[in-house]
This record gives structure tokens, sequence and C-alpha cells, in this order.
């Protein structure tokens, strides 16, 4: 690797990351800006996949179950937009892609927790983040507002699943296919009394 690239790479990543692996049920703090505003969003799920956690682009993916539907985040360890990870329970695993537990709800989904040093584990947060962030001196004196998991939660509850709206789609077709065209009713009524009206009148060659 070229030194220019491994002198930035250096000055972007965190001084420590806490010990995340496939399985891990997770609490990421994510850092969202909004003009001269910031809150912080927390999103609670299972990592499900894990990549390249030895370098500056160390990646996971967390799923999540909400109102029926899978919601999955992925999140760059290194970025600042990323304020901090928290590992909450460790499941049983012997792969690092998770795929399985994308066609699987309820109990199947569940997996088997082992004992760890949950304080050994989130380490990384407890260490002060020295890495720069562009767009510190623009929100430096911004109010930071964390939203609690359960107010996620909430929100994430409050979008309507994807099988209602294609199901209320499909109604409001049929509907408009069973409605009867404008005049449709009229032109019908009028061949009506033109076919009465040839029955009734004499024939005038007889």
């Amino acid at each position: 690797m070229h030194p220019a690239i491994a002198e930035i790479e250096k000055r972007q990543s965190k001084p420590a990351l806490p010990q995340v692996q496939s399985g891990d049920t997770v609490r990421v703090h994510q850092r969202i800006r909004e003009g001269n505003k910031q809150r912080i969003q927390v999103f609670e799920g299972v990592v499900i996949r894990t990549h390249r956690m030895g370098s500056v682009s160390a990646v996971i993916t967390v799923r999540r179950i909400a109102s029926g539907v899978g919601v999955e985040k992925t999140y760059l360890l290194h970025s600042p937009n990323v304020d901090k990870v928290e590992v909450l329970r460790r499941g049983q695993v012997r792969r690092n892609f998770l795929s399985y537990l994308r066609a699987r709800r309820g109990k199947s989904a569940r997996l088997k927790e082992v004992e760890f040093d949950r304080v050994a584990a989130n380490q990384g947060n407890e260490v002060k983040q020295l890495t720069e962030d562009p767009l510190a001196d623009d929100t430096a004196d911004a109010d930071v507002t964390e939203i609690e998991p359960d107010e996620s939660q909430d929100a994430l509850n409050d979008e309507v699943p994807l099988d209602a709206v294609i199901k209320e789609e499909g109604k409001e077709s049929r509907e408009d296919d069973a409605k009867p065209t404008d005049g449709g009713g009229d032109e019908s009524e009028v061949e009506r009394e033109e076919a009465e009206s040839k029955i009734d009148k004499p024939d005038s060659n007889n």
C-alpha cells in the first residue's frame, strides 16, 4: 500500500472498535445530521454479516424484524456518523454470513446464546474517538437528541407493510374495473328502445 494512502487511513480510522462478530445482537447509535441539528438514532438487531474487520473499511450488516418485515442496515464502523456500537448478546454460529435468517420467523430465527465478556467486548466504545470529523465545525454547537430504541421501533411500526399496500392497490383496481363507464347505461337504454320500436313498427311494404 502506498504510504500516502496508509497515512490517510490511519487518520480516518478510530483508535479502537468493539469486538463485533456475526450472530451478535447489537445496538448501533448512528449520528444523523439535519441542517444545523443532529440526533442519535438507535438501531438494534442481529449482525448477519461482517466484512473487512481488520481494515478501515470494516462493515457490519444488522437485521431486525419490524411489523413483520425484515429491515437490514449496513454500517461502516470507522465512519464518524457511527457514534458507538453496543454488543448486547452473543449467538452461537458457525459461519460469517447468516443468510438463512432471512427466511426464518419467530422462534426459528433465534440463535442459541453463549456466555461472553460483555465489558471486554464493548471496550472500544470507552476509547475517545480521535478521528477528525469533516462536518464537526458546522455542527459544533448543534443539539444532539438521542432517540431510544423503542421510539425507533414505533417509527418502523408506523410504516405500512408491503403486502398491505399490494392488497389495497389490487382492491382499488378491481373496484375500478367493476364501475360502469360514463354513459354506458344510457347507451344500452337507447339501444333497447330502438330494438323495441323496430318490433312494434308495421312493415310498410305489406
